[in-house]
């Protein structure tokens, strides 16, 4: 998986005349958990528009004074309710050997025939939550609509591996074409089929007219 650096500092104060001073010097306070014990640091409000303004997922190396680097995953962010400039963002720490909980966003490719047949494509889940070692993390779940026609689905037992574990029931449909009122509810091949078909009655009744 991708990876941002987050540079920051160590916060020596952690109080809420500390916090509200960082905020107005267009700072946003931070923790990182997991470790031994809570990390609290500081960055610019800017560095995060790679992190959080994204549809994809990273994971973080936050980068403080004396050469101290985490590698670490956002865990949850606030916002301010009015103006939407980040108040706070919590990280867990990530080791090599423990697994992490992340939602990996989920990427569509290809054409569905049910959609070009008339069909309505739901897009049911657009993330799906995992749990894994960090170096198992993928950056999406691609899943290929070539074949999916109306009334089909694709669900997440298509998508199962032995590298991470789904937080989902494998019955969990991702993605579905459904029938709308103007549909073709025959896909390519049966058209093909019942072109050939009209085409041979067409020439037998020419046939039987001479």
């Amino acid at each position: 998986m991708k990876s941002i650096t987050i540079k920051g500092s160590e916060r020596e104060s952690v109080g809420k005349k500390a916090t509200k001073a960082l905020r107005n010097a267009g700072k946003v306070p931070c923790v990182i958990y997991g470790g031994e014990k809570p990390l609290h640091f500081s960055a610019e409000e800017l560095s995060f528009k790679d992190l959080v303004y994204t549809p994809n997922a990273h994971t973080v190396v936050v980068e403080l004074e004396g050469n101290k680097k985490y590698d670490a995953v956002m865990q949850d962010i606030q916002f301010h309710p009015v103006t939407d400039s980040i108040l706070h963002v919590d990280f867990y720490q990530l080791f090599k050997d423990k697994e992490v909980t992340m939602d990996i966003p989920v990427r569509l490719l290809g054409n569905s025939p049910g959609v070009r047949n008339g069909g309505r494509l739901l897009f049911r889940k657009r993330k799906l939550s995992i749990k894994a070692l960090p170096d198992n993390l993928p950056d999406f779940f691609d899943i290929d609509l070539s074949k999916l026609k109306i009334g089909g689905n694709i669900s997440v037992a298509t998508l199962l591996k032995d590298e991470f574990t789904i937080l989902h029931p494998e019955n969990t449909v991702v993605v579905q074409v459904k029938a709308a009122r103007n549909a073709i509810l025959i896909d390519e091949e049966d058209e093909e089929g019942e072109e050939g078909a009209e085409a041979t009655a067409e020439a037998s009744a020419e046939g039987g007219n001479e």
